[in-house]
């Protein structure tokens, strides 16, 4: 196929007229309607800005949050380092960049095992040779990274320890990940290296396979970490121990008095931190130390910030109490538990240690906050790491009692920590203080308290007051929420509202989502309108637009067009087109332009393509070169090779060579592959060998297939064995495949044992997983259905 300048030129001559123009908006007409898009005006001049980050030599490890391991006066000191598996893979990682390849790498572990100094040792060979180190921080680590990540220059190491914060965040991990895989894929901003660490609860989170029906709100993330992470074990293994003896034995007296206590079970780096004595400090505490506690706990593990108010924690504490502890206490209860939980664990960190926020730094000119949450009253308070992972544990299936829900309305005035409170209470059918929660966070300005409010309204037929909170949630500083409203009237078939609300937004200077607009043109009939908006959009670097200007143009029989826009796109970074495109061609029989497409996003680095490429050779009669393609995906870090290589092994009837491909894949993260060739296997009646497969997964923690272990278990009659798993499954986030034994249990006819397990997922936060019509008003506290309140 040829390449057409015509096409480039159109794009480019919007790109040019979007650059220099003045004009602030374009009309496009919809039926009667008029809708006013507004582009950006001409860049202001550019502020110049030095290097991000600093040497890393400059740099103090505790800074970077490396626990310290002892305190002397005011001196903090680290002790001799043992080198791990772990550190071997680090170190390649590190040898790579700089050697010129970017990289990235995230260090899964528990709290206090030793994550983020394994990556200040591996960080040092770069220190040696000038390499800047920048640790996105200010004024929250979500907004520091999607500010600066596209200044990231070349021969720095970003820093994203408890990276939770930037790729877990509900509004920005999606971009932050997308800007990431930016910085790694273009190679005139390299080399680079992206460090971070995380707990195996969020991987597992991020990681997950979204179900067929519902929404994928980490597809990013799991992408940017498939094959970039490596697990930071619990314990030192036998070749560990043995460093760390011979470096006490060299003078280390940190590591000595460690292996101490710790040289029976091999937890060296949590008892460095101290986790093990403040593990101690909890379970053994008087019932005040628990409750304070456990009232911490329990806002830590359903979304409050790290800063806990004094006031709320007490009020909260008073329903963790029993009744005969409650009556004993004495006046002072408070002060003397909260003297009792300051004080440091082997002179480090404290159970539950006051605390005071940094102020947060903006450079001159930068705008506050549209709603700045109103400081709280009184001491601030921080739960240790350690005890907050151990609880997220200990208490994941327990819903927080009534003193917790009304002190946390009583007290709490951040609006994030409200939101956050709000959404788990919704999640476990709490739904009257889950609305005013929602109502108090509102109250304070918080645009999307404002717009789940709204949401609600108009799913309610409250369309007017919807768009009044709509409205509200704009001004509060999101500019979509009028647009959300708009597509959600658009969903439920009020094309015509729809298109008013956009129109609404367009006209008060808030920028409109160019696909919506151009959606909606199509469906009135107005192509010409659509196109326009769709070549606009690619100008302004929109990729989604580009793939829709690929689709028409190819079934238009516009071929040089579509290839263009395709390539476009592939250069932006979204293979989407191109793949389209060459599925296009495939199926018109242009199998040799399908394959030049591929083998060009290949070349230019897209070696996902090489997917694409496996499977229009496996179509053609080619194993041998869909296989070799697959293997080259594999190679480069694509783990759905695997599940291509699998097909082909079991379709020729090397079923050994399949459950060894997938056990392979499943070991890369990729357990897709395995719950195929499990789904596959029952559907040829050999249940014994999926369920084996089942098993072998469920043994080492992937819960992904749980599913159908699950069925399984309970078809055969063995219910015990099918709710451990269902709850495995629970424990891990993964609600559905327990909300699917509710629905067996149902359909068997044991409408009791459905309801308890109903009940107690609900308690655990997967009402969303599990019927709970038979609660129309939600749930109390205590679990006893909720009274008519609204």
């Amino acid at each position: 196929m040829g390449v057409e300048n015509g096409v480039a030129g159109r794009v480019d001559r919007v790109r040019n007229e979007l650059a220099g123009s003045t004009v602030h908006g374009h009309v496009v007409q919809a039926g009667d309607a008029h809708i006013t898009v507004n582009l950006p005006g001409p860049p202001g001049a550019a502020v110049p800005r030095g290097p991000l980050g600093r040497p890393i030599g400059g740099w103090d490890p505790h800074d970077l949050e490396v626990h310290p391991a002892d305190v002397a006066g005011t001196a903090r000191v680290l002790p001799g380092y043992v080198r791990r598996r772990h550190d071997e893979v680090a170190a390649e990682v590190v040898r790579d960049a700089a050697a010129g390849r970017s990289g990235l790498l995230v260090l899964v572990g528990s709290s206090s095992t030793g994550k983020t100094r394994a990556c200040w040792e591996a960080v040092q060979p770069l220190a040696a040779e000038g390499w800047r180190l920048w640790h996105p921080f200010d004024p929250t680590r979500a907004e520091a990274a999607l500010a600066d990540l596209e200044h990231v220059g070349p021969r720095t190491v970003v820093w994203l320890n408890e990276a939770q914060h930037y790729l877990g965040h509900p509004r920005e991990g999606e971009r932050i990940a997308a800007a990431l895989h930016t910085l790694l894929t273009r190679p005139e901003r390299g080399p680079v290296l992206v460090l971070g660490t995380l707990w195996p609860e969020y991987e597992a989170r991020y990681t997950a396979l979204p179900r067929a029906s519902g929404p994928d709100p980490h597809s990013r993330v799991r992408e940017l970490l498939a094959g970039r992470t490596v697990t930071v074990p619990d314990a030192f293994d036998e070749r560990a121990l043995r460093e760390a003896e011979a470096l006490a034995a060299s003078g280390d007296r940190l590591m000595a008095d460690a292996l101490v206590r710790a040289r029976s079970h091999g937890r060296v780096a949590q008892d460095l931190a101290g986790a093990l004595e403040l593990l101690r400090r909890y379970e053994r505490g008087t019932p005040a130390v628990r409750a304070l506690l456990e009232a911490a706990i329990d806002a830590r593990r359903l979304g409050a910030g790290l800063h806990l108010p004094q006031a709320f924690l007490v009020d909260a504490a008073a329903d963790y109490f029993g009744d005969r502890d409650w009556d004993r206490l004495a006046d002072d209860w408070a002060e003397a538990a909260f003297a009792d939980l300051g004080r440091p664990v082997h002179g480090k960190e404290a159970p539950l240690g006051r605390t005071s926020p940094r102020p947060v730094r903006r450079p001159p000119g930068t705008p506050a906050p549209a709603a700045p949450p109103t400081a709280a009253a009184g001491p601030l308070f921080r739960l240790a790491d350690y005890l907050e992972q151990h609880g997220r544990t200990a208490r994941r299936r327990l819903c927080p009692p009534a003193s917790f829900w009304q002190s946390a309305l009583a007290h709490l005035t951040d609006p994030g920590d409200l939101g956050a409170l709000a959404s788990a209470a919704e999640g476990r059918h709490r739904l009257q203080w889950a609305h005013h929660l929602r109502l108090r966070a509102a109250d304070s300005g918080d645009p999307d308290a404002l717009m789940a409010l709204g949401r609600s309204l108009e799913e309610a037929g409250e369309g007017a007051a919807a768009e009044v909170l709509a409205w509200r949630a704009v001004e509060a500083g999101n500019p979509h929420a009028v647009i959300h409203l708009g597509a959600l009237r658009d969903e439920i078939g009020d094309s015509e509202g729809a298109v008013a609300l956009y129109g609404k937004a367009a006209e008060a200077g808030h920028p409109v989502d160019v696909m919506d607009l151009a959606w909606l043109r199509e469906e009135a009939g107005d192509q010409e309108g659509a196109e326009a908006l769709y070549l606009r959009g690619a100008a302004e670097g929109n990729t989604q637009c580009l793939t829709e200007l690929t689709r028409r143009h190819a079934k238009a029989g516009d071929l040089g067009a579509a290839e263009e826009f395709a390539r476009q796109a592939a250069a932006d970074g979204d293979l989407d087109a191109l793949i389209e495109l060459a599925e296009f061609l495939e199926q018109g029989g242009d199998r040799e332009g399908a394959e030049a497409l591929h083998r060009w996003a290949v070349g230019a680095g897209h070696t996902y393509a090489l997917l694409h490429l496996g499977e229009i050779r496996e179509k053609a009669g080619d194993p041998e070169g869909a296989e070799a393609c697959y293997r080259e995906a594999v190679g480069a870090g694509h783990t759905f090779g695997f599940t291509a290589l699998m097909r082909m092994r079991e379709g020729s009837g090397d079923r050994e060579g399949a459950e060894d491909l997938a056990r392979l894949a499943a070991d890369a993260g990729n357990v897709y592959t395995l719950t195929e060739l499990v789904r596959s296997r029952e559907e040829a009646g050999d249940r014994t060998s999926a369920e084996a497969l089942c098993v072998w997964a469920a043994a080492r923690g992937d819960n992904q297939v749980l599913s159908d272990l699950v069925r399984m278990r309970e078809e055969a009659g063995d219910r015990a064995t099918a709710e451990a798993l269902a709850w495995q499954a629970a424990d891990a986030g993964l609600f559905s495949v327990a909300g699917t034994l509710v629905h067996l249990w149902e359909r068997a006819g044991d409408r009791a044992a459905a309801e308890a397990l109903r009940r107690r997922l609900t308690d655990a936060g997967g009402a969303a997983y599990v019927a709970t019509t038979t609660w129309p008003h939600g749930l109390d506290p205590d679990g006893s259905p909720s009274a008519p309140w609204r």
